[in-house]
């Protein structure tokens, strides 16, 4: 089941069921079973933390930005969670729609969920009117990884993430707002690999030849092109 979202209202992944995903009203709860090691984009903390919880918190298509960072924290401690140890997305797109994806891969568990909004489609390379607030149409990918990283694959990580989200939107014909070009992403996009940290062997790297970076590139893939495709449906 690749959007559980659509039919209940919690979901632990097969592949690592200590893991837990569960829909609320207006916000997605991804609960860890250890600390995990993360390096994010998203708006809390953002950069290299360690958290025990990740929420993504749905705001309305009319949300005007303001101050992001302090209304994030707010709604993480009204959800009783502590915001130093939270990693927070927002995003206007519907939360039922998230697509999880699982891989059983090389000296490691890979889950990916993604949600996905694309009406600030945008093509990366060319200019643009330009904004200072913060826009929640937004692609956010989550990566939870079981498995041991170091901080430079962690990276690499996202950069292989990156492709592969671009790709499926490519893939799919998304065109960025008011031109023909086809999009690379959303202009508010976020992402999040978040790492346990055990296991025997470290992956060094996480490029698209790496067994890891292979999985993790199929993953969002799968997720995102599913997130997006799916939309518009009820």
């Amino acid at each position: 089941m690749t959007q559980p979202f659509r039919t209940m209202a919690r979901y632990s992944p097969v592949i690592w069921p200590e893991l837990s995903l569960e829909l609320e009203e207006d916000l997605l709860r991804v609960t860890f079973p250890v600390g995990l090691h993360v390096l994010s984009s998203a708006i809390l903390p953002g950069g290299f933390s360690e958290a025990e919880t990740l929420l993504n918190w749905k705001v309305p298509l009319d949300y005007g930005g303001g101050d992001p960072l302090s209304q994030l924290s707010s709604r993480c401690q009204l959800a009783g969670e502590d915001p130093a140890r939270t990693i927070g997305f927002m995003t206007a797109a519907k939360l039922t729609h998230a697509s999880i994806q699982e891989r059983d891969g090389d000296q490691c568990k890979l889950v990916c969920c993604a949600t996905a909004g694309t009406r600030n489609a945008a093509r990366a390379g060319y200019g643009r009117e330009t904004y200072s607030a913060y826009d929640p149409g937004t692609i956010n990918i989550a990566i939870f990884i079981d498995g041991r990283m170091t901080e430079s694959a962690m990276a690499g990580a996202i950069i292989t993430a990156t492709e592969a989200k671009s790709a499926a939107l490519q893939e799919l014909g998304i065109k960025e707002w008011g031109t023909e070009r086809l999009a690379t992403g959303t202009t508010t996009d976020a992402i999040a690999v978040c790492v346990s940290q055990r296991g025997s062997e470290t992956h060094a790297y996480a490029g698209v030849a790496t067994t890891i970076g292979c999985a993790i590139g199929e993953a969002v893939f799968q997720a995102v092109w599913e997130a997006v495709a799916t939309q518009s449906e009820a």
